[in-house]
């Protein structure tokens, strides 16, 4: 009884096995590639409040443009603590409009702040950080009482 093993055989499985995940990795790859995707893009990632007055009006926005080749949906907006209010856009941003985010800082805090917002879409990028910045001064000392002279007559 003769039995012969060939074990140029499992070299060629191997090949072929190995030929195979490199092929379809490439096909998936392409798909990618070519998917209608929104694409923001901001005036500004920051906006900067400069130097605002004790419980000044803390509303901006950050404006931008869907230059891409698909709606884009925001799905969440979300500030890095609760003095930081986010707001988006209701409904999906169509391809050439424009939308805002808007953003509410509680300036009952005073000093320099930065805090960021961090916006989540179906968008190319799809989670985008944006910052604010600033400084809120405190309110001015009252003046003090100036003595009267009429008390010592």
């Amino acid at each position: 009884m003769v039995t012969t093993t060939f074990k140029g055989n499992h070299f060629f499985r191997n090949a072929f096995l190995i030929a195979s995940l490199i092929f379809s990795t490439a096909l998936f790859a392409q798909e990618s590639v070519t998917e209608e995707q929104g694409v923001f893009e901001f005036e500004s990632k920051v906006v900067d409040y400069g130097t605002i007055e004790h419980n000044a009006d803390g509303v901006r926005a950050f404006k931008f443009k869907n230059v891409g080749d698909a709606p884009i949906v925001i799905t969440g907006v979300k500030g890095s603590c609760g003095c930081t209010v986010p707001t988006k856009p209701k409904g999906p941003i169509m391809p050439g409009e424009t939308a805002e985010i808007g953003v509410k800082y509680a300036t009952n805090r005073v000093g320099a702040f930065t805090k960021t917002v961090t916006v989540t879409s179906n968008a190319s990028e799809a989670s985008v950080l944006l910052r604010i910045k600033g400084k809120v001064l405190p309110d001015a000392p009252a003046s003090p009482a100036v003595p009267s002279n009429e008390e010592g007559k």
